[in-house]
């Protein structure tokens, strides 16, 4: 049996069928794959940690982005949306484009069970290759748990596991600490079988 071909993709391609889509959709290399839709604590989520971010740099040259601007990772050829995206900075796009990032100083992405696996691994492996990341933030959104991994030298990060109400997140790089109270503020929790 012969696999069927793969259609891929170009960047001016890509740009045509986001420009009119329903959803967004990522760039992985040549395909186009459709992201799932958010869930309530999602959202929450998001909007805690750039409040709360937006709040802390007041008068930094650092912006707060969220899930609709695009980020172009050329080494990896990838174009993907993270859920919080910050930039000090003046915010450097992609030729041509207004709405396309490459230069985050920090990224974080609220894990759901679909994409979990994906922003630990390859994603994770394509931003290590953004000379200007300074540090990476997964957060859970079923459970109290914050991951951040901060940038040491090109190949080495160190992990910060944050796990209670009190703990801190603390981003180094933007001089910014919000306690995980306030990231899960308003979340509702599923209960525990």
């Amino acid at each position: 049996m012969l696999a069927k071909d793969r259609h891929f993709y170009t960047h001016a391609e890509y740009f045509a069928l986001e420009e009119q889509a329903q959803v967004k959709s990522e760039y992985r290399a040549g395909a186009i794959v459709a992201m799932a839709g958010a869930s309530l604590n999602h959202n929450r989520i998001v909007k805690n940690i750039a409040f709360a971010i937006d709040q802390a740099i007041g008068g930094k040259a650092c912006e707060t982005f969220l899930g609709d601007v695009r980020l172009w990772v050329a080494k990896r050829n990838l174009f993907t949306y993270p859920d919080v995206m910050i930039v000090c900075g003046q915010p450097e796009l992609v030729e041509g484009r207004r709405d396309t990032i490459v230069n985050p100083t920090v990224l974080i992405e609220v894990l759901s069970e679909s994409t979990a696996a994906y922003d630990r691994g390859d994603k994770f492996q394509a931003y290590w290759s953004l000379e200007s990341l300074a540090e990476y933030v997964l957060v859970d959104q079923y459970r109290l748990r914050v991951e951040c991994f901060r940038r040491l030298s090109e190949k080495e990060w160190r992990l910060l596991a944050l796990t209670k109400t009190e703990d801190l997140l603390v981003l180094d790089s933007i001089e910014v600490a919000i306690p995980l109270g306030q990231v899960y503020q308003n979340v509702v929790w599923e209960a525990q079988s």
